[in-house]
C-alpha cells in the first residue's frame, strides 16, 4: 500500500491519506513527549511497541464487541484504519486516583475509585485540554445527548475489559484516555490505545510501566514498555494457542 498525502502530525504519531478514500494510514513514530509537548525526546523502537499494543487490544476489543478503526498492520509501527471524521473530546476512565485529578481535586493518590469515573476534556492544546461537562459537551455540538451516552458505556465497557485483561497480568489498569470518531452513521474508537495513553502500575510494588516512568523520570521507559509488550505476549501464548 503506497502512503499518500500526509494530513496530520500529532505528538507521536503522522496520519496519511491511503489508496482508498475511507481508509488512512497510522504511522507510530518514536516520539515521546509530555506537558503538552515541553518535555521531548525519541525512543528506538518504541513508536513499534505502540503500535503492536494497539493493534492488540484493538483486535481484542473487536472480539468483544466494541467497534474500532482498526483494519490491519502494514508493518511493526504502521497501521491501516477507518477514516474517521474525529469528535474532538478525550475521554478518561479513572479506576484509582493519580495524575491531575489529584493535583486538581481533593483526591490522595492511589485512592481506589468505585464505580470508575469518566472525565471527558476538550482536545485542544493551545486550550490546554480543557475539561467539559456534559452540558458543555452538548451546548458546543460535540455530539448529541444520545451519541455522548452511548460513548460513555463504551468507555466503560471498554474500561471493565482492560482492567480484568490487565489484573490478570498482575497489573493495576489505574487510568486511561479514549477517542472516538464518526465512520458513515457509527462512532468508532479511533486514536491508540497503548502505554501513551494509559498509567498501569504493578499490583505488589505500585511500579509504574506507563508514560510516567518518562514524565517523571522514574527510570528507563523503554523498559517499562517493553515489559508491558513482554506480558501481553505471555498472555497470547497461554490463551491464543
Amino acid at each position: 500500500m503506497e502512503f499518500g498525502e500526509l494530513l496530520y502530525e500529532g505528538k507521536a504519531k503522522s496520519l496519511y491519506k491511503s489508496e482508498k478514500d475511507d481508509e488512512l494510514i497510522t504511522c507510530f513514530r518514536d516520539d515521546m513527549t509530555a506537558f503538552n509537548g515541553v518535555k521531548k525526546d525519541s525512543f528506538q523502537g518504541k513508536g513499534a511497541y505502540n503500535a503492536a499494543v494497539s493493534a492488540f487490544f484493538f483486535d481484542y476489543l473487536e472480539k468483544n464487541g466494541v467497534k474500532t478503526h482498526f483494519i490491519k498492520m502494514l508493518d511493526d509501527h504502521t497501521m491501516v484504519v477507518k477514516k474517521l471524521q474525529m469528535i474532538p473530546l478525550e475521554v478518561i476512565a479513572r479506576n484509582v486516583a493519580a495524575g491531575s485529578i489529584v493535583k486538581k481535586l481533593p483526591f490522595k493518590e492511589g485512592q481506589v475509585l468505585n464505580p470508575p469515573v469518566i472525565v471527558t476534556d476538550y482536545k485542544d492544546d493551545e486550550k490546554g485540554d480543557p475539561s467539559l461537562n456534559d452540558d458543555l459537551i452538548i451546548a458546543l455540538g460535540l455530539v448529541t445527548p444520545e451519541e455522548l451516552k452511548e460513548i460513555k458505556a463504551v468507555t466503560l465497557k471498554i474500561n471493565k475489559l482492560l482492567y480484568e485483561f490487565f489484573d490478570e497480568l498482575g497489573l493495576i489498569f489505574v487510568d486511561f484516555k479514549v477517542e472516538f470518531g464518526r465512520y458513515k452513521d457509527t462512532i468508532l474508537l479511533g486514536d491508540e490505545i497503548s502505554m501513551d495513553s494509559m498509567r498501569l502500575w504493578d499490583k505488589k510494588t505500585r511500579e509504574s510501566f506507563d508514560k510516567d516512568v518518562y514524565r517523571f523520570n522514574k527510570g528507563d521507559v523503554m523498559t517499562a514498555y517493553a515489559k508491558v509488550v513482554e506480558k501481553i505476549d505471555e498472555w497470547k501464548r497461554e490463551h491464543l494457542k
